[in-house]
This record gives structure tokens, C-alpha cells and sequence, in this order.
């Protein structure tokens, strides 16, 4: 499949305006020039709008679209759970956990863990953060996305890989968080778009040409093994999502790891201009979030009808893009590679933000304000490149990247679940007892995975959250250290929300409640 010159063209401008407009709404303002909290918080000025389509930006990527389409492919509507499970854990993330972190006035999450258990856990997470966003997100938004490059352009994935990066690192360097939160919403609404697009056309296709409702009738009715949103044991895939754990288990702990802990997605509310602000936008991301199975996983749905015979799941979506005739085609890539950038450039941010903050000015507190922000553009710049470097020999080998991806995550997120929620809400955890969850975290998943093979991934995330939340109590209480010293006031926050924000809570519940019947 080759692009048109109409295609090349409609990609091309789109890869000139992104950039222009980042310039644009990143500028300095007459006689200022940018500090840290410019650079890495976009000044604290994010209206919800803002919030809520980075949000999305930041987690709709090639990991996505190209990653869970594959695993529709692969399993079907049953990996729409991290989607819609993931609305709910925004709801909380937005009542509980923004409140405490805006109070805190933190630019990173390790620096909240310092202020909660101590300097050598922030050093710990630091590290270990800067490590995964490098090695393992960066690389696998890279290879996804250099992938569907290849499959659908016939670019080289060596080349792919070297134009994504060089296209993130021109439209995120200059401007910092500012750049990639308020173009977001132009990122966004091409994606969807593009993506509703792909969805249309496949499910057009299926129907012979009656229409996607129709053609979405004749899916279920062709592959009716691909809609049940809770797998039973005797189900091939049951080890990916094992039946009611989606719901009950270890997704919840993957979810708040993500939404709640994670420093790439926390840093756009961080950069908003209040808590209320940071609300909407959360409710904003919500909605787009129900919405996102639409265009991520029904395309590979689409793809198990219509091409079953397929090399590899990650091909599913670059399968169905050579549905889209040409100038569409343009744009429907345009959004493919929006997307990719996004998560590229928001990620990149939160490196340099991680590196400089926590690391470099620790080391060198004197730095001027400036510097700070030199020293962030040098670490986006090093980050993507080292990236693109080690992207292929590290993933070349797997055909469900997405399903890697949250496999390998899993040895971690238990204990960092576990380090937050009772830093957050128990003022007992101490430093030891927050380290022996982190750290028992990894050691008890290699364990179960060594010796109980056949564990899904899932289950083990959940038993061995339990297994460091019940370390962490223990060794809490029993260290002679107070761990209140540092602990979180709660007392004085203010968590309750709008009334527009509970109706949007309860309308989420109902939705889910009525999409997991439906495809039980």
C-alpha cells in the first residue's frame, strides 16, 4: 500500500502546522523568559480543555491504536476493559488523588514521595521512572507507531523511527509542557477523527456497503466470540484477562498505577489552574475514554473478519487503513501520527521534568532558572535519541507489543500502588515500610512468574499487590521511626466535587454497568 501525492501533501502540512502551532502558543511573552514552572508546568495556566484532551494526547499512542486494535484482533472487545475501566479510576484519580497533589505544589511525583517518606525513595523512583519511560514506553510508542508507518507508506521502520522522533523532538523541545497540552486539543480531534474514520469505512466494508450500523450487526453476528467482555477460564486468551479479575482484580491496580501514579499523565493536572480546572478536564477525559474502543479496538474486530490471515495482530489497524482511498488516507495518517507524537512529546517532557527536578538540581541546587530549562531540553533531546536507537533491537520480537507492555509494567505496579496509597491516605507507612513494597514488588512477580506460570498476569498483579500492601502495613508499624512525620495532611482538603462532576461520575457507572451486561 503506497501514499498518493495528495496523501504526502496532507501529511506534510499537517507536520509544518503542529510545529508552527506549538511555537506559537509556547512564545515568551515581551521581556520574560522561560523558567522551571513555565517549561515543565506550562506556567500553571491549563484550562480544562487543555487538561483534559493532553491527558488523552499523552495516552492515545501507537500502544494504543496500533497495540489494542492488535489485541482485538487477537482477543476482542475484552481489551476494551482498559479503556472503560480506566473512566472509572479517572473519577477517583480526579476526587481524591489531584486535590492532595495540587496542595502539595509538586512538580514530579518523586519529589511528593520525598516530602512524604524521604530523599532516598525519590531517588529510587527517579531513577526507576527514567528507566521505563526510556526503555520501555518510549520504545514501544516508537516501534508501534514505526510499524504502521512501514505497513501502510513502505518507509523503512529504521527511517520510520528516525522521522517520529525527530518530528516529536521538533514540535515538544522548545515549548516544554505548554507546547504539548495546548495543541493537544488539534491532536485529539484529528485522531478521533481518523479513527472514527478507519472504524466507518471497515464497518462499511463488512456490511457490503449498507452502512456501519449495519455492517456493526454483521461483526457480531460473524465473530460473536470476539464480544465478551469477561473471558471463562476455557477461553484461549483467559490469561491476558482473566473473567472477573478485569473487574475485581488486578486491573484496578494497573489502572490507578497509570492514571493516579504515573508522572507523564499526572503533570497535565499538575499544570492546570486550579483543582476545579483539573476536574473538568478529568471529565473531559472520561467521556473520550468510552469513547476510545471505537476507533482502537473495533477496527481489529473488523480485521479478524476481514483479513484472518494476517502475519502478526499489530497489523490489524495499518490492514484496514487500505480501506480509506486516497486524501482520506492522508488524513486518517496525519491523525495515526498525531497521535504518536503526542504520547512522544508528552512523554519526553516528563523525562526532562523527572531528570532535572529530581535528579540535576539535587545535585547542583544553586542552577539559575534558566539553566533548569536548558538542561530539560537537552534531556528531550537525549531521551528520544537514545530511543530510537535501542527501539528495535528490544522489541523486534514480540507481535502484541501492547500486551508486553502491560505484562512487563506488571512486576512494578503493585508496589508503587501500594507506596502511594498509603503514603496518600495512611499516616503510619513509613520510608521502610514504602521501599520493601517497591522492592518486594518486583522480586514476589518474578517469583510467581518463575513458579506459577500458568498465573495470568493479571491475577498476579493482584495477589502480589496484596502480598506488599500487607509488607508495607507491617514493616510500617513495626519501624520505631515516626512515620507521621511527613505524612499527608487530609484533614484540610476539600474533597468534594461539583455537581456536574458527580453527574458525570454516576453517568459513567451507568454506562458500564449497561455495556458489561449487554456483552457479558
Amino acid at each position: 500500500m503506497q501514499l498518493a501525492t495528495i496523501d504526502i501533501v496532507i501529511i506534510s502540512i499537517y507536520a509544518i502546522a503542529i510545529i508552527a502551532v506549538a511555537q506559537w502558543v509556547s512564545r515568551d511573552k515581551k521581556g520574560h523568559k522561560k523558567d522551571s514552572k513555565d517549561y515543565f508546568l506550562a506556567s500553571k495556566s491549563l484550562p480544562w480543555w487543555a487538561v483534559g484532551t493532553s491527558l488523552i494526547a499523552a495516552n492515545i499512542s501507537a500502544e494504543q491504536i496500533i497495540g489494542m486494535s492488535g489485541s482485538g484482533f487477537a482477543i476482542g472487545l475484552a481489551i476494551a476493559s482498559y479503556e472503560w475501566m480506566a473512566a472509572i479510576t479517572l473519577i477517583i484519580v480526579g476526587k481524591y488523588f489531584l486535590p492532595i497533589f495540587l496542595r502539595e505544589g509538586i512538580y514530579t511525583m518523586p519529589q511528593y514521595l520525598e516530602r512524604r517518606y524521604g530523599h532516598s525513595v525519590r531517588m529510587v523512583m527517579a531513577i526507576f521512572w527514567l528507566g521505563v519511560y526510556v526503555f520501555v514506553n518510549l520504545t514501544s510508542i516508537l516501534w508501534l507507531g514505526a510499524l504502521a508507518i512501514h505497513a501502510v507508506s513502505g518507509v523503512d521502520v529504521v527511517y520510520s523511527l528516525v522521522l517520529l522522533g525527530a518530528l516529536a523532538a521538533a514540535y515538544s523541545l522548545y515549548g516544554g509542557l505548554k507546547a504539548v497540552a495546548l495543541t493537544a486539543v488539534v491532536q485529539v480531534a484529528l485522531l478521533v477523527m481518523g479513527g472514527l474514520i478507519i472504524t466507518w469505512l471497515a464497518l462499511d466494508h463488512i456490511s457490503g456497503g449498507a452502512g456501519p450500523i449495519a455492517g456493526f450487526i454483521e461483526l457480531t453476528h460473524r465473530a460473536p466470540e470476539k464480544f465478551h467482555m469477561i473471558l471463562s477460564p476455557d477461553d484461549p486468551n483467559y490469561i491476558s484477562l482473566p473473567g472477573l479479575s478485569v473487574l475485581l482484580g488486578g486491573m484496578w491496580v494497573m489502572n490507578i498505577s497509570y492514571w493516579g501514579c504515573n508522572q507523564d499523565i499526572i503533570q497535565r493536572a499538575l499544570g492546570a489552574k486550579s483543582v476545579k480546572e483539573a476536574q473538568k478536564g478529568v471529565v473531559l477525559a472520561v467521556f473520550l475514554k468510552l469513547l476510545m474502543p471505537i476507533f482502537v479496538v473495533l477496527p481489529g474486530i473488523a480485521a479478524a473478519v476481514i483479513a484472518p490471515d494476517l502475519g502478526a495482530p499489530d497489523l490489524a489497524y495499518p490492514e484496514m487503513m487500505k480501506l480509506v482511498p486516497s486524501g482520506i488516507k492522508g488524513l486518517v495518517f496525519a491523525a495515526l501520527i498525531a497521535a504518536i507524537v503526542s504520547a512522544l512529546g508528552s512523554l519526553m517532557n516528563s523525562i526532562s521534568t523527572i531528570f532535572t527536578m529530581d535528579l540535576y538540581r539535587h545535585f547542583k541546587p544553586q542552577t539559575e532558572e534558566q539553566n533548569l530549562v536548558k538542561i530539560g531540553r537537552s534531556m528531550t533531546l537525549l531521551s528520544i535519541t537514545l530511543a530510537v536507537i535501542v527501539t528495535k533491537p528490544l522489541l523486534s520480537g514480540f507481535d502484541q507489543a501492547f500486551q508486553f507492555i502491560q505484562e512487563f509494567t506488571g512486576f512494578f505496579t503493585p508496589g508503587i500502588v501500594v507506596l502511594f496509597l498509603l503514603g496518600l491516605f495512611w499516616k503510619h507507612a513509613t520510608a521502610k515500610g514504602g521501599l520493601a513494597a517497591a522492592i518486594g514488588s518486583a522480586v514476589l512477580s518474578a517469583i510467581c512468574k518463575i513458579w506459577w506460570p500458568e498465573l495470568p498476569f493479571m491475577d498476579r498483579v493482584g495477589l502480589v499487590f496484596l502480598a506488599c500492601l500487607a509488607l508495607a502495613v507491617t514493616i510500617s508499624l513495626a519501624d520505631k521511626t515516626d512515620g507521621g512525620v511527613r505524612h499527608t495532611n487530609i484533614k484540610d482538603i476539600n474533597f468534594q466535587t461539583s455537581s456536574g462532576y458527580n453527574f458525570a461520575a454516576l453517568s459513567t457507572v451507568l454506562v458500564l454497568t449497561a455495556l458489561y451486561t449487554t456483552w457479558w
